[in-house]
């Protein structure tokens, strides 16, 4: 029934060379005793998993395709009576996947094949980006999480059940739903936050010092860490009476849930706001080739934009098949614009076509930053009326007094005690970047010619209307292998566009 399916599709690619892209070694180290091994063909599995990330699908979802849809039977080489797998198989394989050496091991096959056609040979060019993914669960507010966390402790740590039944008596913990009090009733809510804080605080303390397993002390450390992110003294007290309230800021890298404590807010801008998680890309312009990706926490320096696509650049360079030494134009928007990015570009040789950030004044269509000169020789600052002070240790300018009866203050600051300026370690590096950017249309025509095909790659990761957004799992790890599986399958179908071809002994372009 092959000539059915439309030639050049994934379905017919993976019906003609599933057993050359995923061979059965592939997977060998998965089941190493030889017993309990699924009697399905790796290959198989692994065209069931492209397929199934490709079209966004659950586990049942996927394998009724496989069962009812003739494209799935033809890409699998399942005959049409076929009645498919039990969900639990893919199950059972991604798992063993994610808890392998190598549990990108599909991302890599398609990535060999890449390589093979020498489509990447020449291209100088990488753009990096990130999307926002929202997450799996609910976001929970500060009551739920500290409930839950509670009920977790009870199951996970040996002898809290007991220590709880017994001394922690802030909620019915055999109660699914959330307390019964007056909930417009502002006493009665901090009341039952200070009761939920101390019963909390006062299991942890319990158990300070007793060496637990790992689930135990994962389970006492979310305990501790939601029971202190969203609360604060009560009015009028130091928080050593036990009155506690809801505090009136968001912590930072804050927990938004105890089914999943790796997911976060997520400010993409000031405006939008998400929970979920940030997946990073990298992206050859000119094919539309995704290179590289990964899925993060979306808040911590760590997991800034800039630090994560260096990170990305650099896996990169170190798959590529060649010895030669690799110098890119990198690619990004603001985001991708630190200092600190841009000198490490340097150093690296790659040149940066980043998009610089805006300055902001600190009077509305007054003086920015780049009005004040700089010397870096003699570590002074001058304004712009003509004052010069010297830079501190910690790179501070303080004009002060200086600012007294000048003309052009009231377009430079409204601070009483006049103008200070705290100027970046890497200062030089984004003016000469900010320069460059005004007075070089290369740089700006470069950026616009390939912008265009990235966000097309991007809006190929999300899917229709965005439908991908929402992942499937919990936490970063098993997200990042549903990331690079679904890229996976995107830079297949992106070959196939391109005339993916087999000759007699390897991969080829038309």
């Amino acid at each position: 029934m092959g000539h059915l399916v439309p030639a050049g599709s994934v379905y017919a690619f993976l019906a003609g060379h599933r057993d050359e892209v995923f061979p059965d070694g592939l997977f060998a180290d998965l089941f190493p005793s030889g017993r309990g091994r699924p009697s399905v063909p790796g290959a198989v599995i692994a065209s069931v998993l492209v397929l199934q990330t490709l079209q966004d699908l659950s586990d049942p979802e996927a394998m009724t395709a496989l069962r009812c849809d003739l494209r799935w039977k033809v890409a699998c080489g399942l005959p049409i009576d076929h009645a498919g797998y039990h969900p639990t198989t893919l199950t059972v394989w991604r798992q063993r996947l994610r808890a392998s050496d190598r549990p990108d091991r599909i991302f890599e096959a398609v990535r060999a094949v890449i390589a093979e056609t020498g489509v990447l040979q020449g291209k100088t060019r990488r753009a990096l980006d990130s999307v926002v993914f929202d997450d799996a669960v609910a976001t929970q507010d500060t009551i739920t999480q500290l409930i839950a966390a509670m009920r977790r402790v009870r199951r996970e740590v040996p002898g809290a059940a007991e220590i709880i039944a017994a001394s922690c008596h802030a909620h019915d913990w055999d109660d699914p739903g959330k307390p019964r009090i007056a909930w417009d009733d502002k006493t009665a809510r901090d009341a039952l936050v200070s009761a939920l804080v101390g019963d909390a605080t006062s299991v942890v303390a319990t158990f300070a010092g007793v060496e637990l397993d790992e689930p135990a002390g994962q389970a006492l450390a979310l305990l501790a860490l939601v029971a202190g992110q969203d609360v604060e003294p009560a009015e009028g007290s130091d928080g050593t009476d036990g009155r506690w309230r809801i505090a009136r800021r968001v912590a930072p890298e804050r927990v938004i849930s105890t089914v999943d404590p790796q997911a976060r807010h997520v400010h993409k801008t000031v405006h939008h706001r998400q929970d979920g998680f940030k997946g990073h890309v990298i992206i050859e312009p000119d094919t539309g080739l995704f290179t590289g990706a990964t899925l993060t926490e979306a808040a911590g320096e760590s997991n800034h934009e800039a630090v994560v696509g260096l990170a990305l650049l650099q896996q990169d360079i170190d798959a590529a098949t060649t010895d030669d030494p690799r110098a890119f134009e990198v690619l990004g928007d603001t985001a991708y614009g630190t200092g600190e990015a841009r000198a490490a570009l340097g150093v690296a040789g790659h040149t940066a076509i980043i998009k610089p950030g805006p300055l902001r004044p600190a009077v509305p269509g007054g003086f920015t930053l780049d009005d004040f000169t700089v010397d870096e020789d003699t570590g002074t600052v001058t304004c712009p009326g003509g004052l010069t002070r010297r830079l501190s240790a910690k790179r501070t300018a303080t004009f002060g007094a200086g600012c007294r009866g000048c003309p052009l203050r009231a377009q430079c600051t409204t601070a009483k005690d006049g103008r200070t300026l705290t100027l970046h370690p890497h200062d030089a590096l984004l003016r000469t970047a900010r320069r460059d950017w005004a007075t070089n249309p290369s740089l700006r025509a470069t950026y616009r010619q390939h912008r265009p095909m990235v966000e097309r790659s991007i809006a190929w990761l999300i899917g229709p209307k965005g439908r991908c957004r929402k992942l499937r799992y919990h936490g970063t790890t098993a997200n990042t292998w549903w990331l690079r599986t679904r890229i996976a399958g995107l830079n297949l179908r992106r070959l196939l566009n391109l005339g993916l071809t087999r000759q007699a002994t390897n991969w080829a372009l038309t």
